[in-house]
């Protein structure tokens, strides 16, 4: 909560979006999501509202949002269709309550288990993911241009459902909330700056303020290359930013340089080539990259540049863990831990 507040806190905090459960077994055979974060020691522990699910087909089901999501056999099953083809199919379309009962059955657990030990993070979404599932990628691209009725529409109602939710979050002792809604490839936006900033940047604004208003801090996850719209995601109001995306040249120094005395930074050490193809060695040079670009007067948590896919390898992820807690206590030094190099630690 230090870091979010953009102070040096006595060490680098560190969680992760999600870590696959093939690599939680590996390294923590039979346990829990709940017991793997208390075992690996993480800062904070992360929930989502409870959502029913009606099993459609093998490996499918359907959510409260309509949308039909597929298992792949990695941890995060696939959209491949949802309930809103047309304007008319909006207008006739009812979101989930977000105050059914059980809603936040998983929230109240972790409150009761984790308040004051670990920072309590709950998933909502602002602008983009929940329009993007309910209409479709390819359609909602189309629609900006043919239909804009309906996409302003579906970007004013996840703004207004995810704002109900977060009352409810912040109600039951959430610390922050944190929102994966991805706006960019690894090469540029999905969208011009200038229909984003029409768009969708007035919806991300009021979904922000809100949840500022609310008591709750606010990370905001987005993959790929965010420069040509960062600043308006920086204006929105967010605590943190999420994951300065290595793959897409985001570097986490230059974010730190122009807006870390606006906002705190997490990341960014490379889950698509050096956690899942690289080296011990490899590891732990970029992670002491991004522990030095990074953590310098605070405002900084340690994490992947994404997530701990399914095919990270889990040595190297305990390389990351092992290098944070050897140089990530405040004064910072990445010469030398208790008299040892890296080298040292790990013969």
């Amino acid at each position: 909560m230090a870091v979010l507040r953009r102070e040096e806190p006595d060490r680098i905090p560190h969680f992760e979006w999600a870590v696959d459960r093939k690599v939680r077994e590996v390294l923590c055979p039979g346990c829990s999501y709940e017991e793997f974060v208390v075992r690996m020691d993480w800062d904070a522990i992360l929930t989502a509202p409870n959502f029913k699910k009606e099993k459609t087909g093998p490996d499918e089901f359907r959510n409260e949002w309509g949308i039909v999501r597929r298992y792949t056999g990695e941890e995060d099953p696939f959209p491949i269709s949802g309930p809103i083809k047309t304007l008319e199919d909006f207008r006739r379309y009812t979101p989930p309550d977000p105050r059914a009962p059980g809603r936040y059955a998983s929230l109240e657990a972790c409150v009761k288990n984790f308040k004051g030990r670990k920072a309590i993070g709950v998933h909502l979404n602002d602008v983009f993911s929940i329009p993007r599932y309910l209409l479709g990628f390819n359609e909602i691209m189309e629609a900006i241009y043919d239909c804009p009725e309906l996409v302003e529409g579906l970007v004013e109602m996840s703004v207004d459902v995810n704002l109900a939710m977060a009352k409810e979050v912040a109600a039951r002792g959430a610390d922050f909330v944190f929102t994966g809604d991805d706006y960019c490839s690894t090469q540029a936006p999905f969208v011009s700056p200038e229909i984003f900033r029409k768009m969708f940047n007035p919806g991300l604004k009021r979904v922000m303020t809100g949840f500022k208003e609310l008591g709750l801090h606010v990370i905001k996850h987005c993959d790929g290359n965010l420069w040509p719209i960062i600043d308006m995601v920086v204006d929105s109001g967010i605590d943190c930013l999420d994951p300065i995306d290595p793959v897409a040249g985001m570097d986490i120094g230059a974010v730190k340089a122009k807006y870390g005395n606006r906002i705190a930074i997490k990341g960014n050490v490379n889950c698509a080539k050096t956690l899942t193809f690289g080296s011990i060695s490899d590891v732990i040079a970029e992670t002491k990259d991004a522990i030095s670009k990074g953590a310098p007067g605070g405002g900084f948590i340690l994490s992947s540049g994404n997530s701990i896919h399914s095919a990270v390898k889990p040595e190297n992820y305990l390389a990351m863990l092992h290098t944070l807690r050897m140089y990530g206590n405040y004064p910072l030094s990445l010469e030398h831990w208790q008299g040892k190099t890296t080298d040292g630690f790990w013969a």
